[in-house]
């Protein structure tokens, strides 16, 4: 069974949103990385890097890391507001 996509063949959400998020809190994608690792996830940059490309599903967990690093709800990440 092939895995969902978006109306526009987009693997995630959170593409835009997310390098939206690290441009407003200054996060290379290396340190978004290590916040995260610090926080207890093990996500490394190359992550961060497929997510934003929309080469990579986004994982329930990988949202929660998301939204407790960058301190917001999940309707913020998901629809950037």
């Amino acid at each position: 069974m092939p895995k969902p996509r978006t109306k526009t063949g987009q693997k995630n959400l959170i593409a835009d949103n997310l390098i939206e998020l690290r441009r407003r809190n200054h996060f290379s994608q290396r340190m978004l990385a290590y916040k995260l690792q610090l926080a207890g996830y093990d996500m490394d940059k190359n992550v961060i890097t497929r997510i934003e490309t929309n080469k990579r599903y986004v994982t329930d967990i990988e949202l929660k890391a998301l939204c407790e690093v960058f301190e917001i709800s999940y309707e913020e990440l998901i629809e950037g507001k």
